[in-house]
């Protein structure tokens, strides 16, 4: 099975024309699943609950998406918003439904010319009702492009960040989330970090089906024996054992570069929020000295060795939450 991840703000509605409804947590998922070409593909909608009340979930599916689906009712801060995580996150392929309410008028160019400034002008616009067939077909193009770049990110090593994790009955011990970097396969002996504890992977599921292996894309529960509950919580780390896929950081000084259209620059003092691989961590800037900024952190932030997970990072009192990329890290 190959899998694509598609960042969806937009109402049920729409995420029902595109696929069936499935798992349900602080984000809904939407499936749709096609034989092509011999082998099963499969276009999984993420649509983030509570937002914009609330960014984190919003924050979690642009760690997983490869793509996204932005259904744009008003032209308003709530969508500039949408539009410059998207490119902050690096979703360059995307679609823009312009579906106003009855009565109201959104200016097709007006959207173009937003799109364009957040850095996404790719996208492909589309005005009036959802037409389901021709967007799924794009995507699903899409994925067949981008094989071999997904190819090359299950060649590293294994970053399975957790989101969910319970008993269940004649199975034991399971942890659920999607697989960012690597693959991970029956009867691998995995670490999970922060604890620093190893276990042994009993078996997966990948879509509600057993599978011997999983890779990047693929959001998979993993059956694992000989560790501890304890050692499992919400945004913590799976790795292969003795794997270096991460290094963990207690203060870092980063480059940053401000987002589109985000006014308010970072002083000494501030405190900030780095979104990458499912995590959410707060900290307070310890200097700024042009472009460069240093990070005290509450807790460790996990960072991929190769350096190529995009950091998000995010004010949640500033009038738009976005403030920009963090990039070469150092600690």
């Amino acid at each position: 099975m190959s899998v694509l991840n598609v960042a969806l703000i937009g109402s049920e509605e729409v995420a029902r024309k595109l696929g069936k409804r499935g798992d349900v947590r602080d984000i809904e998922s939407y499936v749709h699943k096609e034989e092509r070409s011999g082998e099963t593909k499969i276009l999984s909608f993420l649509r983030p609950l509570r937002h914009p009340e609330k960014i984190r979930p919003f924050l979690g599916v642009l760690d997983v998406a490869r793509a996204g689906l932005v259904e744009i009712k008003k032209v308003d801060a709530v969508l500039g918003e949408v539009l410059v995580a998207l490119g902050c996150a690096g979703i360059s392929h995307g679609h823009a439904v312009i579906a106003p309410e009855q009565g109201e008028w959104v200016d097709s160019e007006q959207v173009r010319m937003l799109l364009e400034q957040a850095g996404i002008g790719d996208w492909e616009i589309h005005e009036g009702d959802v037409d389901e067939h021709a967007i799924r077909s794009s995507l699903f193009e899409l994925q067949e492009h981008i094989e071999d770049e997904i190819g090359l990110l299950e060649g590293g090593g294994l970053v399975l960040p957790v989101d969910q994790h319970f008993n269940v009955k004649g199975v034991g011990l399971v942890a659920i989330g999607y697989v960012q970097s690597g693959a991970v396969s029956k009867h691998d002996e995995i670490v999970v970090f922060p604890a620093g504890e190893l276990g042994v992977v009993r078996s997966l599921q990948v879509m509600d089906d057993d599978v011997e292996r999983a890779g990047a894309g693929d959001r998979v529960g993993v059956a694992l024996r000989n560790l501890r509950e304890q050692a499992l919580h919400r945004g913590c780390m799976i790795c292969d054992a003795g794997s270096h896929a991460l290094e963990k950081t207690e203060s870092s000084t980063f480059e940053f570069k401000k987002a589109p259209f985000q006014k308010r620059p970072l002083v000494e003092g501030d405190v900030v929020h780095a979104s990458s691989d499912l995590q959410f961590v707060v900290g307070r800037i310890s200097e700024v000295s042009g472009s460069i900024v240093s990070v005290e952190w509450e807790s460790d932030l996990w960072l991929r060795a190769g350096g190529e997970a995009r950091v998000m990072i995010s004010q949640l009192d500033a009038p738009m939450r976005i403030m920009g990329i963090a990039s070469n890290f150092s600690s």
